[in-house]
């Protein structure tokens, strides 16, 4: 009799959020595929058990998940190759920015990852452009974030970004983070618009800014010694329901940012859309960042844009 193969598939939001459902999107497909084979297990939210966001890695790389996904920019610290997708403004829209992780950028990056954690990157799920929330005042310009205490992931190029447009950037875990907006003692966080309402963030904050300062993914990998042990024909049934699982994540990412924006509106927050003019002010108080980034990463990292 063939053994089962538990797969435990796991994330850091409610099983709602477009990347849980994107996880059940593979585990339907492997029960559907490969039943006899397959026991479907599912960790919507490790926060939920006392761990920090960050804790997705170790959690794959020893193997207590199977499969999981992460922001990309976590990583920066053990790849620093993922630091040159961190840099503000770098795609100018939705299908530059999948176009180049669906290319040449993304393989590149993949095997990057692959050489520095135990994992098998299957792909890369869709965060998108983030914006900034806060608790203060309108931001229509860099001065307006002058001393503003904001949250930023674990990447320095964010850190960087925000340094250089006035604010006061803290990097931190999503857990403390959380907990500080609730306390207003943070004033200010950069998400996609569905993420801010994942985390509730537009009940304590009420200014919204539109600025896609930033394209993020987050990665999509597994646990390389339990895959490498899979029959092949399961290795192989992963291998095609991944890039249909990214086009599911990717086509519910847009809708969900429309429904969040109508929340946070419901909500009685303002959001402020900035014009051309405005998003170049922006745009040019990190320029130096490019060169910076050419003179760490080269212009092969910009070629294969």
């Amino acid at each position: 009799m063939t053994e089962v193969i538990q797969i435990r598939l796991g994330g850091y939001g409610p099983p709602t959020t477009t990347h849980s459902r994107a996880l059940k999107f593979i585990g339907d497909r492997l029960e559907k595929e490969f039943s006899d084979l397959v026991d479907i297990k599912y960790i919507w939210n490790i926060m939920d058990f006392g761990y920090l966001s960050s804790d997705i890695m170790w959690l794959t790389e020893c193997g207590v998940l199977t499969i999981s996904y992460q922001s990309t920019s976590y990583l920066t610290k053990r790849v620093p190759e993922l630091g040159f997708v961190d840099q503000p403004f770098l795609f100018p829209d939705i299908a530059t920015a999948r176009a180049a992780f669906d290319g040449q950028l993304g393989r590149h990056l993949m095997s990057c990852i692959e050489s520095q954690y135990n994992f098998k990157v299957l792909g890369f799920f869709e965060n998108g452009f983030r914006h900034i929330s806060n608790r203060l005042r309108p931001v229509t310009k860099p001065d307006d974030l002058v001393d503003m205490k904001i949250r930023m992931l674990s990447s320095d190029i964010h850190s960087r970004t925000f340094e250089l447009l006035g604010a006061n950037p803290i990097q931190m875990d999503l857990t403390e983070a959380i907990d500080m907006v609730k306390a207003g003692t943070l004033d200010a966080q950069e998400n996609p618009l569905a993420n801010t309402i994942t985390y509730k963030v537009h009940k304590y904050h009420r200014y919204h800014t539109l600025s896609g300062h930033f394209y993020l993914s987050r990665g999509l990998w597994a646990h390389r010694n339990s895959i490498e042990e899979w029959p092949e024909e399961l290795r192989s049934g992963l291998e095609d329901i991944i890039p249909e699982s990214i086009e599911f994540q990717r086509g519910l990412a847009i809708e969900e940012e429309e429904v969040a924006r109508r929340e946070i509106e419901g909500e009685g927050c303002e959001i402020i859309e900035l014009d051309a003019e405005q998003h170049a002010k922006f745009v040019d108080s990190v320029y130096q960042l490019k060169e910076e980034a050419r003179n760490i990463f080269g212009d092969e990292m910009f070629k294969m844009l």
